[in-house]
């Protein structure tokens, strides 16, 4: 039986397309983080190590409701007095990209420790054979760490990214237009909130499977040409 959403259905199709840009949008600057912080956590120097260090640490020690919060309203602020010095009192991060911001700090976090993990089992003879042939340090990463990289970090990335998927609601906190903040719109103007809640559930319920299906397509393209244990 398909529930009476009484002309809130565009509406929450548009906060469903919101999420996913969100989402999106915010994986790509996670891993971007967590590459850039495994590859420091994992150097021979103490300096890299240290700020790998202290970047997991911070991030993951304060829940991303605070970091959509502190990001948006912080750089509100920070934005606003640098604006009023060259007459333009208004300039602000939109919720957007703020959101954006905020969630892809805190996937990359988490994908920081998964990257090292996946850096860690690759073995160091692979390396060593590459600058036996000649091959430039980035060469090696590109052609030969990065895709077995992939390959071992993938699951991992995958379960992150369905968790960043549903914590994109936090950004509703801000006022972005996504599905939970379009749910609770149609909620307050109807109140029916069982409706609209149960709705968006049913939504993220059917973004989460299609991502399962992606990562198992992914998972077995990065695969292929890897033979696999068999008890």
């Amino acid at each position: 039986m398909i529930p009476d959403l009484h002309g809130f259905g565009p509406a929450l199709a548009a906060g469903t397309w919101m999420t996913l840009k969100l989402s999106l949008a915010a994986v790509g600057v996670g891993l971007l983080l967590g590459l850039l912080g495994a590859v420091a956590k994992t150097s021979t120097r103490p300096l890299p190590r240290l700020l790998g260090g202290a970047y997991t640490t911070l991030v993951r020690g304060v829940p991303e409701t605070l970091w959509v919060l502190m990001i948006y309203y912080g750089t509100v602020s920070g934005l606003n007095a640098l604006g009023a010095q060259f007459g333009q009192p208004e300039l602000a991060l939109d919720p957007f990209a703020a959101g954006t911001l905020a969630l892809g700090l805190c996937f990359g976090a988490y994908a920081t420790e998964v990257f090292r993990g996946a850096l860690l089992a690759i073995p160091k003879g692979q390396r060593e054979a590459g600058l036996a042939l000649g091959l430039s340090a980035p060469r090696i990463f590109w052609r030969i760490t990065l895709p077995q990289l992939w390959r071992t970090a993938l699951p991992g990335l995958g379960n992150l990214y369905m968790i960043l998927l549903k914590d994109t609601a936090l950004v509703s906190l801000i006022s972005l237009e996504e599905l939970m903040r379009k749910a609770g719109v149609a909620s307050n103007a109807t109140k029916e909130p069982f409706t609209f809640y149960m709705s968006a559930a049913v939504i993220y319920l059917g973004l989460t499977a299609l991502v399962m299906l992606a990562l198992h397509l992914l998972e077995k393209r990065a695969g292929r040409g890897f033979a696999r244990n068999e008890l």
